[in-house]
C-alpha cells in the first residue's frame, strides 16, 4: 500500500507540476485555451511515469501505456490543429470577461488547478494496472478491455475527423453536422471518449482489488455527458443554431442509435 501510495503521490506532484508551467504558458500567451491541447498530453505522462516506477506485469504496463499514449497523442494533435489560429477559445474568453483583471490567477485554480485534480483522479486507472504484479500473464479481462478500447478509439478518431471536414467546408459555415456518426449520436467522440476509458478499466480489472477504480471511468462520462461536454456544448449551440433544436429531437445524444423518423 506504501508503494502504491508513493506512486501516486509522485504522480500527483508532477501532474500539478505541468498543470502549473502550462499556466504560465498561458499568462505569456493571454490564452487559457491552451489547457486543452495538454489534457491527453497529461495522460500520456501519467502513464509513463507510472510504467517507469511500476513493478507490475510487464505486459499489461505495455498495454496500458501504449493503448494511453495512442489516445493522448490523437486527442492532443486534433485540438491543436482544430485551434490553430483561431485565438482563445470562447469559454476562456467568457470566463476572462466575468473575472477581468482577477483571471490570470483565477484561472490557476479554476482552470489548470481543476484539471489537474480531475487529470490524476481520472487516470488512477492506468497507475493501478500497472501497479500488480499479478495475474503475470494476460488474461480475459485485459482482451476484453483492448476490445472496447479500440471500438471507443475509432469511434472518436473517426467521429473527429468526420466534423474537422464539415467545418473545413465554407459552406457547411453555421449548419449542423448530422451525417456520418453524427446521424445516430450528436456526441459520437464523447461517446468514443468515454469507451476508450471503459476499456482501460477493463484491463485494470484484470488485477486483484481493482474494482473501486470504476470511479475513474465514471467520473469522465459524468463529465462527457453532464459538465465540461455535452451539457456544456448545446448549450450555446442551440442559442445560435435553431435547426439544432430539431436535431436534438430525432437523434440520440450519446449512445448512437438509429435516427428517429420525422413524422409527415
Amino acid at each position: 500500500m506504501e508503494y502504491s501510495l508513493s506512486i501516486f503521490i509522485t504522480n500527483f506532484l508532477a501532474v500539478m507540476a505541468m498543470m502549473f508551467t502550462i499556466w504560465l504558458l498561458s499568462l505569456i500567451k493571454k490564452d487559457a485555451s491552451i489547457v486543452d491541447v495538454f489534457w491527453g498530453l497529461g495522460f500520456v505522462v501519467v502513464a509513463w511515469l507510472t510504467f517507469l516506477q511500476g513493478d507490475g506485469y510487464l505486459g499489461r504496463k505495455i498495454l496500458i501505456t501504449l493503448l494511453t499514449t495512442l489516445w493522448g497523442l490523437r486527442l492532443a494533435l486534433y485540438i491543436l490543429l482544430r485551434n490553430w489560429g483561431h485565438g482563445e477559445d470562447r469559454r476562456y474568453q467568457a470566463w476572462r470577461a466575468q473575472y477581468g483583471p482577477r483571471f490570470w490567477w483565477v484561472s490557476l485554480f479554476t482552470v489548470f488547478g481543476l484539471q489537474g485534480v480531475l487529470m490524476w483522479a481520472i487516470s488512477l486507472v492506468l497507475q493501478v494496472g500497472q501497479i500488480s504484479a499479478i495475474p503475470a500473464r494476460l488474461v480475459i479481462w485485459d482482451f476484453l478491455g483492448a476490445i472496447v478500447w479500440t471500438v471507443g478509439f475509432i469511434f472518436e478518431a473517426v467521429a473527429d475527423w468526420q466534423l474537422y471536414r464539415f467545418k473545413a467546408e465554407p459552406d457547411n459555415k453555421g449548419k449542423v453536422m448530422n451525417k456520418g456518426l453524427w446521424a445516430y449520436s450528436r456526441h459520437p467522440n464523447y461517446f468514443g471518449e468515454s469507451l476508450v476509458w471503459w476499456g482501460l478499466f477493463l484491463i485494470t480489472l484484470a488485477t486483484p482489488g481493482s474494482f473501486w477504480v470504476v470511479i475513474c471511468p465514471l467520473l469522465i462520462t459524468f463529465l462527457l455527458l453532464k459538465v465540461s461536454g455535452i451539457t456544456l456544448l448545446e448549450k450555446t449551440i442551440v442559442d445560435s443554431r435553431p435547426e439544432y433544436k430539431e436535431y436534438i429531437k430525432n437523434t440520440s445524444s450519446f449512445i448512437p442509435w438509429l435516427p428517429k423518423k420525422e413524422k409527415p
